[in-house]
């Protein structure tokens, strides 16, 4: 499994070589320095950190590796077929155009919202005298068990949370400018750091040769 930290850029278009149009998300991917090499994992860093915004811990550990201090640090699962090596950075060539990869990132907060928007309620009768449309009504039961049961849905914070969209395919890769142009929409919002790695329900399957027809000479 192939990984990278990044930074969502944002959302564009670009045409495809049937002319379809396609919107693509730009993730800012790497380059990613190891610091660090477990058993299943390595632990990598990721956009440049000015040294005086550095906690003294932090800066000491990345001068005794030699490395210029990053801001976010990771651990990402290791690719089996690939030898690391502390120092090495980790760029968008690890990945391919065509491939697939899941992208894992912080979603959108909205703040405080109601059960409508929150759960997707269909609301309350809106004639007739009606004072219910759009509020959460009776939550409790009867004497037995005479509570409310624990998970109920009602108005709170929304967004905010881990998200990781599966099986997205990468479109285009501009390995100069470590750009990676992922089909579709991610999951964060603009500058949010993401992490991309391969997908792990779907896999990347060689373009296959058209069949010929019966009674074709070879």
């Amino acid at each position: 499994m192939s990984a990278l930290l990044g930074k969502k850029i944002g959302m564009t278009q670009i045409f495809a070589e049937d002319g379809s149009l396609v919107s693509v998300t730009a993730i800012e991917a790497g380059p990613c320095p190891v610091l660090a090499i477990n058993e299943k994992s390595i632990q990598v860093g990721f956009d440049l950190a000015k040294e005086k915004n550095l906690k003294k811990p932090q800066a000491g550990y990345f001068k005794k590796l030699n490395i210029h201090g990053r801001k976010i640090i990771r651990e990402l699962p290791k690719d089996a077929g690939k030898e690391y090596k502390v120092g090495e950075d980790l760029k968008v060539g690890i990945f391919a155009e065509g491939d697939f990869v899941d992208v894992t990132g912080t979603s959108i907060g909205k703040g405080f919202q109601g059960g409508m928007k929150r759960w997707h309620w269909h609301g309350g009768p809106m004639t007739h005298g009606s004072t219910s449309r759009r509020r959460v009504g009776s939550v409790g039961s009867t004497t037995t068990p005479g509570r409310v049961f624990r998970g109920h849905h009602m108005a709170g914070h929304m967004g905010a949370i881990q998200v990781t969209t599966q099986n997205l395919k990468i479109v285009k890769i501009d390995a100069e400018n470590n750009i990676l142009l992922i089909k579709g929409a991610v999951p964060g919002f603009k500058n949010g750091y993401v992490i991309v790695k391969t997908a792990i329900k779907r896999k990347t399957t060689p373009k296959k040769e058209p069949a010929k027809a019966k009674g074709a000479k070879k």
